[in-house]
């Protein structure tokens, strides 16, 4: 089978496994602002990241933030899929990028905790300019829930991060390998 081929399925796989996740395991972290849900969307798109790079990360961050927002999370409409387009790239792209450089366990640690930060620090900015306009809120509402958002934010990425470092060379293998012409 074409490697372009077997790469693009497994791609696939990722975002069904993305948004059965989400449909499974979804709550919010802090009860004050229940709309703030977790969910470990994430830990695949991260995995396909650090199998196929940056650039795939982001191309499955879009995929799966369109199917999720009109499916399983319609409810946040337009505005959650941009939201988790933002979120999620920014943490895959900086994650993606140191990781792709430095393919180590501390390599590995070091890029999701920059994708961490990185990720927190731009949706301060973007729920500061984004939330306002789809909410009809005052920004400063928005300022004054930024606690619980960027914590929000920390610990959902954090959680994704952690466990994705726990079972990417798990999985590394199979992501890696050509295991669908090995099999047939």
């Amino acid at each position: 089978m074409n490697q372009k081929t077997v790469r693009l399925a497994k791609m696939g796989m990722l975002v069904a496994v993305s948004i059965v996740l989400v449909y499974f395991v979804h709550f919010p972290i802090f009860p004050a602002v229940a709309f703030l849900e977790y969910d470990p969307a994430d830990i695949p798109i991260l995995m396909g990241t650090f199998a196929f790079g940056p650039l795939a990360g982001i191309l499955l961050t879009v995929v799966t933030s369109v199917v999720q927002g009109v499916t399983v999370s319609a409810a946040s409409g337009v505005y959650g899929i941009i939201m988790h387009i933002i979120a999620t790239s920014v943490f895959v792209l900086v994650a993606g990028i140191i990781y792709k450089k430095n393919k180590t366990k501390k390599g590995a640690v070091i890029s999701l905790i920059c994708g961490i930060f990185a990720m927190v620090i731009v949706m301060i900015g973007a729920n500061m300019v984004i939330t306002p306009l789809f909410m009809g809120v005052p920004a400063q509402v928005v300022w004054d829930l930024m606690p619980f958002i960027a914590g929000f934010n920390a610990i959902k990425a954090g959680i994704n991060g952690f466990v994705t470092f726990l079972l990417y060379k798990r999985i590394s293998g199979f992501l890696h390998g050509d295991t669908v012409s090995k099999a047939a």
